[in-house]
């Protein structure tokens, strides 16, 4: 055991990326896995029990929202650094996640030596993300992009921007509300809510406001 390694803490509620994960990390002398957990308040109860210097944590968890548990993070454990390590691609999640207060945002589709470079930037306190990303955020911040996807972001809460996603990428209610960990009512009313928000008239309408946006930001990220 290293004195000196930076100590990492994976959050994702897939048992082979959790693994893969491990593994890679376990390859870095300066790098020692301190544990895992898929849910996030497993995560938070076992991390105040030992904090790590880093955590990496995926946006879609069982039970939880890893948008929430960064909070949670950065309420309890503000010391932690936080890495998002996320297949969704859209700027919006990027731009919630470093708000949210993590230092880090990885793809799960880039090279998997983005994730230890991304661990090593922000457990020295340095923001990581892809270059493309970075710029698409510095033209949202000084009002370049201002078109209704931006909107949209900006009008959502955290969960219900993750339902309204999740609509898009064709996924039912019942189906939202299990990998949420809420019953279909509550995934029901965020979607009224959501309706009321952007002015839809019924839900046939929301889902294809949702899937028009997740294309819109695929299309950016690209």
């Amino acid at each position: 055991m290293n004195p000196k390694a930076i100590t990492v803490f994976i959050v994702d509620d897939h048992p082979l990326v959790r693994e893969w994960l491990a593994n890679l990390l376990r390859l870095e002398p300066d790098i020692e896995v301190t544990g895992a957990a898929e849910e996030p308040a497993t995560a938070l109860s076992a991390m105040i029990a030992r904090p790590p210097n880093v955590a990496v944590v995926d946006l879609s968890l069982k039970r939880g929202s890893g948008l929430s548990l960064i909070k949670d993070l950065q309420a309890s454990l503000p010391s932690v650094r936080i890495v998002v390590l996320s297949m969704h691609e859209e700027v919006s999640d990027v731009e919630r996640s470093l708000r949210a207060g993590a230092l880090g945002y990885v793809m799960k589709r880039e090279s998997t030596g983005q994730i230890v470079t991304a661990i090593r930037h922000v457990h020295a306190g340095r923001v990581y993300a892809d270059q493309n990303v970075l710029a698409q955020l510095a033209g949202r911040m000084i009002g370049r992009l201002t078109d209704a996807s931006t909107d949209v972001a900006e009008s959502l809460s955290d969960r219900e921007l993750d339902v309204f996603r999740r609509l898009g990428q064709g996924q039912a209610t019942r189906l939202i509300a299990e990998d949420l960990g809420v019953s279909q009512k509550t995934v029901q009313a965020y979607c009224a809510r959501i309706k009321a928000k952007l002015a839809l008239p019924d839900g046939a309408q929301l889902v294809r406001e949702a899937v028009r946006w997740v294309e819109q930001q695929r299309a950016g990220g690209t």
